[in-house]
């Protein structure tokens, strides 16, 4: 049986949620939306919350509604997806990366303070910078929000990972350090509502523009609109927008997932200190957390110390698949693809996020992991490694 890195957790009431939906007269452009953005906005202490169908659409409107446009640059962490830096491109800006931190895996703010002084002596200041809170784990924001206030630039945390978390008790997505944050919903993640991202800010005025954005840059709201309404059907696109509406059906199941999602966080913390215990004496790094932040874990990272293993890297994740875990990997360094090479990218731009690649295995963990479940991860990987003592204790 195979043991999958993430999935989501479905209850009975998530299905009544939805079936509620199906049975009413809105499936999207609903209430069903607004109350989960509410929800999600109450939740994290955040204004304003705008629901979309991906964490891809949320961060290619908010760098819009950020003014990101061609002749910019936009800077972020080269462990990520690749959405997160595609989305730069979508608005025609210019891209480039920051190294991560060595402990957390999340963009250095040491790296990018010296990358910010060397664009400034050559009046090349990126206008957005998108910080990643890497499998759940705060970035340190405190010390990004000081340099974005020192250089200009606005601050989008891709909290993709990260819903339920917190950092110098400010909760992820309240907007505390940064103009706006996103979510993903995927359902892989810590809730879900099947596909679906949100946008999470405290201005108005970007408020306003995401809502138009993710709809065809409409507008009903007669203060925005350039002359007198023609009459109550009237509106108005006054700027170029996108359907990236979240559909009432997918609202309804993210509003039900969302009233779980501490007990998600909950049960993600006791398997990691589990991991943490049972993984204590084998030839790995284990992820090591800042004691300023609180981690949502959407992901259990590893690094294979491989002077200490006699596999490679690929050996081990491809023997681990073959016993039925199927461990992933998080990220290949975005910039090391091939259609970043194209753009003129090259192997050694961020050393740290090059190393951590030849080492990094994502281990599954998920909300409904069983402990059992989990001693088959641990025994496989030892077997894998050849830590004999600790299987042997597991499957007596």
């Amino acid at each position: 049986m195979l043991i999958p890195y993430a999935r989501q957790d479905i209850n009975e009431q998530d299905i009544q949620e939805v079936v509620a939906v199906l049975q009413s007269p809105w499936l999207t452009q609903g209430p069903a939306v607004q109350r989960f953005e509410q929800a999600v906005a109450d939740y994290c202490g955040a204004k304003y919350a705008v629901a979309v169908n991906s964490a891809t659409s949320a961060l290619h409107i908010a760098c819009l509604a950020a003014g990101l446009g061609p002749g910019d640059r936009m800077w972020t962490s080269p462990n990520t997806f690749v959405a997160t830096a595609n989305c730069g491109l979508y608005c025609g800006a210019e891209v480039d990366f920051v190294d991560i931190d060595p402990l957390t895996y999340n963009l250095s703010p040491a790296a990018l303070e010296e990358k910010l002084a060397r664009a400034a002596e050559k009046g090349q200041l990126p206008k957005v910078v998108i910080p990643v809170h890497f499998a759940g784990q705060s970035c340190a924001m405190d010390k990004i929000a000081a340099l974005a206030k020192t250089y200009g630039f606005t601050l989008i945390e891709d909290a993709s990972h990260a819903i339920g978390g917190s950092y110098l008790g400010e909760k992820i997505g309240s907007c505390a350090f940064s103009d706006m944050v996103v979510f993903s919903f995927h359902p892989v993640k810590i809730i879900t509502s099947g596909e679906g991202g949100m946008v999470l800010t405290n201005n108005p005025e970007l408020y306003q523009k995401l809502l138009r954005l993710r709809s065809h840059g409409i507008t009903r709201e007669p203060e925005f609109m350039t002359k007198e309404a023609d009459g109550p059907w009237y509106y108005q696109q006054i700027e170029l927008g996108y359907n990236y509406r979240m559909t009432d059906i997918q609202a309804a199941l993210g509003y039900s997932q969302l009233q779980r999602i501490d007990e998600f966080i909950q049960r993600r913390h006791e398997l990691v200190n589990r991991y943490n215990l049972l993984l204590q004496d084998y030839p790995v790094i284990l992820p090591w957390q800042d004691p300023n932040g609180f981690s949502a874990f959407h992901l259990y990272v590893i690094r294979l110390q491989t002077d200490r293993i006699r596999k490679t890297h690929r050996e081990v994740f491809e023997t681990l698949r073959e016993k039925g875990i199927m461990v992933n990997l998080h990220y290949i360094p975005v910039y090391t693809q091939p259609y970043y090479e194209n753009l003129g990218f090259k192997p050694g731009l961020c050393p740290e996020a090059e190393r951590y690649y030849q080492e990094a295995i994502t281990l599954p963990l998920y909300a409904a992991l069983t402990e059992e479940e989990q001693d088959q991860v641990v025994a496989a990987l030892g077997e894998v490694l050849g830590v004999t003592a600790v299987v042997d204790s597991l499957k007596g």
